[in-house]
């Protein structure tokens, strides 16, 4: 197709050129020739080309491939957390590498019980990190956040739960150097109070056992902050039951302020021991009690005739004053003044020379029937007592007795 245009200016990049029908275009000037200037009349023809066309569309379908193969068919995971250790006051967690696919890495955060508890450095290059500080039998809940130019995506919750005091379970010792009965001992101490042994420092070793400080473990405790103890310290939490405190055990503490004494764990088996001794001498001691409640029921049946033997054993009371011939003697006064009894006239007919007193005369006519018989004594002082008390007459009942 070939069209005519005339030049109406040229500058030094852009050239303006009109159609028959007075259109003005822009045409580069670079593309004309030298020689134009305003006025000259150029002809310019136009074609399609179908080859460059297949081929741009070639390409352009092939670098939409190399996307989409590279960038949408991978995208990033979310982190797998883990809990690898837990104590009483610390907690170690780990996850899976971080999979990012064509992603770039924004953050990688951890959460705690809801609330962010700080980034992880080099997210890349570790996979584990350790919580100090918490409280003892308490459960944390915590989660992974990670943020890439692809997106946000979190792991699910994972509630961990602190041990108590007496779970020893989560003790991870790394012995250092010591002798190698020393090395055994220690070994059989760790798996009877349920700990573990790690050869190796590693991020979930909670104490570094040695006799002295030295070697390339006993620097890396060091330079990690794990307590070096030397081992009476797993002596001491055997012996005790639970988790012991490592001011007394460090290599160059004093003994003095170790924990020294039986300890729960030694108070518990003698608890157990001596339950299982006295459920072993119950059942003897219950057959023992049976048979000696009878022959108390026997002692104590004969008690009431015992009693009345006693009373009959006892000393009659003194002869009456007609019997001996001679004046009783008068009563002891025990509550008062003895009551006066009222004169009687003497007997018209008597032919006695002295006149008889109401006492004898009373004392006289009451027979042995008639008098009261002391009660029963209680017990040793109330038989004194009755022994020592004189008889007493029942003076109503004598002078109604008498014959004037």
């Amino acid at each position: 197709m070939l069209i005519s245009l005339t030049v109406g200016k040229v500058d030094a990049g852009v050239a303006v050129l009109l159609t028959e029908d007075k259109r003005i275009i822009e045409f580069p000037s670079i593309l004309l020739p030298p020689s134009i200037s305003s006025g000259s009349i150029v002809d310019i023809t136009v074609s399609r080309n179908h080859d460059s066309e297949d081929a741009a569309q070639r390409s352009f379908e092939s670098l939409q491939s190399s996307i989409l193969s590279t960038y949408g068919q991978q995208s990033p995971t979310a982190p797998v957390i883990r809990c690898r250790n837990a104590t009483q006051t610390s907690v170690v967690l780990e996850w899976d590498p971080v999979s990012l696919a064509t992603a770039e890495l924004r953050s990688l955060s951890l959460y705690r019980n809801g609330s962010k508890a700080g980034n992880i450095p080099k997210p890349m290059e570790m996979t584990s990190t350790k919580i100090s500080g918490l409280a003892v039998d308490t459960d944390y809940t915590f989660h992974l956040v990670l943020r890439t130019s692809a997106g946000t995506y979190s792991s699910d919750k994972l509630t961990v739960r602190t041990h108590k005091m007496t779970d020893l379970s989560g003790i991870t010792v790394t012995p250092g150097r010591m002798a190698a009965p020393l090395r055994e001992n220690l070994s059989a101490a760790v798996d009877r109070i349920g700990a573990k042994i790690a050869e190796t420092v590693r991020i979930d070793t909670t104490h570094f056992v040695c006799m002295e400080g030295q070697g390339r473990e006993w620097e890396k405790a060091v330079e990690m902050n794990i307590p070096v103890v030397r081992p009476e310290w797993i002596e001491g939490c055997e012996r005790e039951g639970r988790l012991v405190g490592v001011r007394g055990y460090y290599l160059n503490a004093d003994p003095k302020l170790r924990q020294v004494g039986q300890g729960v764990g030694m108070q518990t088996l003698q608890q157990q021991q001596l339950r299982q001794r006295n459920e072993s001498q119950s059942s003897p001691q219950t057959s023992n009690i049976t048979q000696q409640q009878s022959p108390r029921k026997q002692e104590e049946t004969p008690s009431a005739s015992s009693a009345n033997l006693r009373a009959a054993n006892q000393p009659p009371p003194p002869p009456s004053p007609s019997d001996s011939g001679s004046p009783a003697p008068p009563p002891p006064e025990k509550d008062g003044p003895r009551q006066q009894l009222p004169s009687q006239p003497p007997p018209s007919n008597s032919s006695n020379s002295d006149p008889v007193s109401p006492i004898e005369d009373s004392t006289h006519s009451l027979s042995s029937s008639d008098a009261p018989e002391p009660s029963p004594p209680s017990g040793k002082l109330d038989e004194q007592n009755d022994r020592r008390r004189p008889p007493q007459l029942n003076v109503t009942e004598s002078f109604q007795d008498v014959t004037l």
